[in-house]
């Protein structure tokens, strides 16, 4: 399945249009759907944070939505194990990575989403999921993340003094991607989402803007009204009866 058809590109034109109603000032590029793209010299270059905050399914989730935010990929940090896998992760923690446009959202900002989406009081684990990997981290590169860090930290500890936040601020080492099948899973429980999307090559997926966003999306972690313009666009596709993606 492709995007050749002149059919599958209106409907997933319709898909993007959702996010760009969102906010008529935001650009989402979809450079992944070109062969050979010629990059824009003048594109400032992109900026990397990495969070821990539970089950990296839900944290990688939790970021895909925001505009600037360009790219998420779970994965492993915060250990000393060299090649982490899911079934033997070591000391390592439960972790998104995400790449980000700094014009359009700052770290500041991803520090917010970070502590309005985990509790970071408890120790060791969020809900259910009990366990080292799952505990809460700011992973930071250099200074000045480091003192954005510890403010936000202490800030969120002068909401209340009854228990203490346990978060920990580390030095970022190296990020381990997860294995492809835990990648954007959230939108991959939902095979039309996919569809809409020209069920892109795995490698493509992982690295597709729209990916991340349609996988907040699946996880109903969107802001309310992006998540409602978003259920509102496809069932009026739905409603006009474009053409649903069939093998060719």
């Amino acid at each position: 399945m492709t995007l050749s058809n002149p059919y599958h590109l209106l409907l997933h034109f319709l898909v993007v249009t959702v996010f760009l109603s969102a906010d008529k000032a935001s650009c989402i590029r979809f450079s992944e759907q070109i062969s050979n793209p010629i990059k824009d010299q003048s594109d400032p270059p992109l900026k990397t944070a990495v969070f821990a905050l539970g089950s990296f399914w839900r944290s990688e989730a939790v970021f895909g939505c925001f505009n600037g935010v360009v790219r998420t990929t779970a994965g492993y940090a915060g250990g000393s194990k060299t090649n982490p896998e899911f079934r033997s992760l070591g000391d390592h923690a439960e972790s998104v990575q995400v790449e980000y446009d700094p014009q359009m959202i700052s770290f500041r900002q991803l520090l917010e989403v970070f502590w309005s989406s985990h509790d970071c009081r408890q120790v060791f684990g969020q809900g259910p999921d009990v366990g080292n990997q799952y505990r809460s981290i700011i992973f930071t590169n250099g200074t000045d993340e480091s003192r954005l860090a510890a403010a936000s930290k202490e800030k969120e500890q002068m909401k209340s003094k009854s228990s203490i936040v346990v978060t920990q601020i580390q030095q970022l080492g190296t990020f381990y991607p997860a294995e492809s099948e835990h990648q954007k899973f959230e939108l991959k429980r939902n095979p039309f989402l996919l569809q809409l999307m020209g069920n892109l090559p795995e490698e493509e997926l992982q690295k597709s803007t729209m990916g991340a966003k349609l996988n907040s999306y699946a996880a109903e972690l969107c802001p309310p009204k992006i998540q409602k313009q978003t259920d509102a666009r496809i069932k009026d596709i739905l409603r006009k009866g474009w053409p649903v993606l069939r093998d060719e």
